[in-house]
């Protein structure tokens, strides 16, 4: 997937559930800098390795990360990361939601972050580029909506005036049911976001033209008869 997805040489690539053991190969796989912090923890049995035919199959166990790919000549100025449901922030906002002490040891089970990269491009155009993976829950998508309002204020406030900022990742909310994504969309006009996504991945672009997302056709991630990826990729041109 990897190899598809930086194919046509992408100024920024942001992944989610990438394997824990795949963290120090995936910067080479696609020859571009890679800025990994973990999200899910390894099980106590540790990781599994198990021979398929020629090749070799790892699983997951060993935990997962969120990683933001960069071409090799872009500096990066700074590299932060926030959790989106310590506990004291889903307890407070379990809280609020009226959810049951159950629902909210659930929400803190697996942790969910924002990633943000500063970077500065060989033209010394400055971009901030934030990763994020919130909380999927089938019945109650205020889990997800209440993260992606704490990540979006934590990239406002790192954000600086002259950088274009990117947020994007699998918001697992659509844009009809997150107020978060309609307050972004809905900002005056100084500081509005453009962009979206037609279902729950989502690129919101703001300080730079940007074009609508475009999701991929199943046959642009398959390879060799097989579709890749849980989700098909979303894909925005941006004007810096």
């Amino acid at each position: 997937m990897i190899q598809l997805i930086t194919a046509d040489r992408p100024a920024v690539v942001c992944l989610q559930e990438v394997p824990a053991w795949a963290l120090h190969l995936v910067g080479e796989w696609a020859g571009m800098k890679a800025l990994g912090d973990r999200t899910r923890r390894g099980k106590p049995f540790g990781r599994h390795v198990t021979k398929l035919n020629a090749g070799v199959f790892r699983s997951s166990f060993g935990g997962q990360a969120n990683v933001i790919l960069l071409p090799q000549d872009v500096t990066v100025r700074e590299h932060k990361m926030i959790t989106l449901n310590t506990n004291p922030f889903s307890e407070e906002e379990g809280r609020k939601l009226g959810l049951d002490p159950g629902d909210i040891r659930w929400w803190q089970r697996e942790r969910r972050i924002c990633q943000v990269v500063k970077l500065e491009r060989p033209d010394r155009r400055r971009l901030l580029v934030a990763n994020v993976h919130a909380t999927a829950h089938p019945r109650d998508r205020r889990l997800a909506d209440s993260e992606l309002r704490r990540a979006a204020n934590f990239v406002d406030r790192q954000s600086e005036v002259e950088e274009a900022v990117i947020f994007a990742g699998d918001f697992n909310i659509t844009q009809a049911q997150s107020q978060t994504i309609a307050a972004l969309l809905g900002a005056p006009p100084e500081s509005r976001w453009s962009g979206g996504g037609p279902h729950i991945d989502h690129v919101l672009v703001r300080g730079a033209k940007a074009s609508a997302v475009r999701v991929w056709t199943d046959d642009e991630r398959r390879y060799a008869g097989k579709l890749l990826s849980d989700h098909a990729p979303v894909e925005v041109e941006v004007d810096v």
